[in-house]
């Protein structure tokens, strides 16, 4: 099916609200799939997306495209003019409900020391409401650190831009250069997502 581009938000919103961008918890979780955004922040959407846009990305971008995400405390636009000039630069688009992500962030937490080089951006797609307590209750030794953001995509330009991924924890690592050095999506052992970022 051609997905046309004046409705890749509402495509977007379906990824989430039919779990088909899910976090592939096992049966035993009670988070088995992905959270739509609540009714305030779907008024906050677009209806429609321009004509002009770019279908969305059945490969990983192999640059950083131009985006803009909300930093979540403030509510500043937050754009590829913002990201940090030294050192990888990890994009994780996440769901905060997922136990995959939340395992991903606080594995990340315990072992900032050996990661503490690279750039980390949270990105999720979720209610800011679910979002705001994410890094706090899973991954707090984040919390505060200069080279981690959590971002709001209210505009869903992950999916359109970056990359459509099959689960969550979806992780890009871009090298300083805005070069694509390695993606991958669903759960991974924590010296694998070490070595990469460190990469």
């Amino acid at each position: 099916m051609t997905i046309r581009t004046t409705s890749l938000v509402a495509f977007a919103s379906f990824l989430l609200t039919t779990g088909t961008l899910s976090c592939d918890n096992n049966a035993k979780s009670a988070n088995s799939s992905a959270e739509a955004p609540s009714a305030d922040v779907m008024k906050e959407q677009p209806t429609a997306a321009p004509s002009d846009t770019a279908p969305p990305q059945p490969t990983p971008s192999p640059v950083i495209p131009d985006f803009t995400f909300y930093i979540l405390r403030s509510g500043i636009q937050f754009t590829k003019t913002d990201l940090a000039k030294k050192g990888n630069l990890v994009f994780i688009l996440f769901d905060p409900t997922c136990g995959h992500c939340q395992q991903e962030a606080n594995h990340l937490g315990k072992h900032y020391d050996e990661v503490k080089d690279a750039n980390f951006y949270f990105v999720s797609m979720n209610d800011p409401a679910l979002m705001s307590t994410f890094l706090e209750t899973h991954a707090k030794p984040l919390v505060g650190k200069a080279n981690v953001e959590l971002l709001y995509d209210r505009n869903a330009d992950f999916v359109n831009k970056f990359h459509i991924p099959s689960q969550y924890p979806a992780v890009y690592i871009y090298g300083s250069n805005g070069q694509l050095k390695e993606y991958w999506d669903g759960e991974r052992k924590i010296s694998d997502v070490i070595a990469a970022i460190r990469q």
